[in-house]
């Protein structure tokens, strides 16, 4: 489980093509404190530690990742957002977060409100999930907080320090982002649904 604090940012420095997967190799700040068979979260998809060389550690991502993921449209040298999963003796900062992405949405909007940018961003129409006001979502791994919804659209709001600390910085109009809707949101959904 994770939270949508971002810890830090990793650099893809090699993808290699293994039949449908894609082994993506990063560095970043901990590499030295990772271990293998660990779960990390890249852009907000969970992904499994299988290798350690120095300062760069592989990852997997199988071919139902990669369709339903931004993580195939990584180049080298880009940035990702990176966090652990969440020790139990750590502090609940954000909201409850898995690493399984629903869907990609596109950067529809980005306003610069001198000091900070408010992010529009839209995902399919055939879509089930929804946002609300003040709601949590999760973009790219980043925990945030809906500022406005709409059918298929909603807006965050970034602050500098997280524009300068994630993935914010590079994110552009057209984009696509990884998008992880709010499990309680999702669970109450189903079981309106189902009455």
């Amino acid at each position: 489980m994770f939270t949508g604090i971002v810890e830090a940012l990793g650099v893809l420095e090699k993808k290699e093509i293994q039949a449908t997967n894609v082994d993506f190799w990063f560095s970043c700040p901990f590499t030295h404190e990772l271990k293998i068979d660990q779960s990390l979260a890249h852009n907000g998809v969970c992904l499994t530690v299988v290798e350690i060389q120095g300062e760069q550690y592989r990852v997997t991502a199988i071919d139902e990742t990669l369709k339903k993921t931004n993580l195939g449209d990584l180049k080298i040298g880009q940035e990702v957002n990176l966090e652990r999963c969440l020790a139990a003796n750590g502090r609940f900062d954000g909201h409850i977060v898995q690493g399984h992405v629903d869907l990609t949405g596109i950067c529809i909007e980005i306003i610069n409100q001198d000091g900070s940018w408010h992010f529009h961003f839209s995902y399919p129409v055939e879509s089930k999930h929804l946002t609300v006001e003040k709601g949590s979502i999760c973009v790219n791994g980043t925990s945030l907080t809906v500022v406005d919804s709409g059918q298929h659209t909603f807006s965050v709001a970034i602050i500098p320090y997280t524009y300068e600390h994630t993935v914010f910085h590079q994110i552009q109009e057209g984009d696509r982002v990884n998008l992880e809707f709010d499990i309680v949101g999702k669970y109450l959904q189903k079981m309106m649904a189902n009455a």
